[in-house]
């Protein structure tokens, strides 16, 4: 019972560090861009938020930080991307998934290989932690499906093995704990 609450504890404080984080950083976003970044000049802070000003655009003063961040992040940065772009437009979608799948494939393959030759891993696990540690990989690579719904699959479907696999294993040891 004591350790029951001491858990529950630690999950409320880390539920309220995370909801003050959550707060703070939106009132943070919703500052002027230009006053915050003047006071920031003004007291000769280390960091100042001039490197969110977008090339040729200009900040007026209403705008928020949060406004400047999205301008910055919906620009084209480079030509590399249009082209990347234009390239995309002309691969067919279901030849750009199955290319999703053979670079899932390929990360997948080499971490089974590493597992298998340089630990003592078994075969059931090496795969399951090679799928984990593929899908983590594949999620921060560049891809030619632009989005998030794939690198959520290709996560979520290994973590959801390895998380099913370690419940498994725990009520088949009786470890699991009894509600009574």
């Amino acid at each position: 019972m004591k350790r029951a609450l001491v858990q529950a504890a630690i999950l409320a404080v880390l539920v309220a560090v995370g909801a003050a984080g959550a707060i703070e950083g939106k009132r943070l976003l919703g500052l002027p861009f230009r006053h915050t970044n003047d006071l920031l000049h003004q007291k000769g802070s280390p960091i100042t938020l001039d490197f969110l000003i977008p090339a040729a655009t200009y900040v007026d003063d209403k705008m928020t930080i949060e406004e400047v961040i999205k301008v910055r992040l919906t620009k084209e940065r480079a030509i590399h991307e249009r082209w990347l772009r234009s390239l995309l437009g002309v691969i067919p979608e279901r030849y750009r998934h199955v290319a999703n799948l053979v670079f899932f494939g390929f990360w997948f393959f080499c971490f089974m290989t590493f597992f298998r030759v340089f630990t003592f891993m078994g075969y059931g696990r090496a795969f399951r932690v090679s799928l984990l540690m593929a899908g983590l990989t594949y999620a921060f690579m560049p891809d030619l499906a632009p989005g998030s719904k794939d690198d959520l699959v290709f996560v979520a479907v290994p973590a959801t093995l390895v998380a099913g696999r370690w419940l498994l294993s725990r009520v088949a040891s009786g470890k699991h704990s009894k509600m009574a």
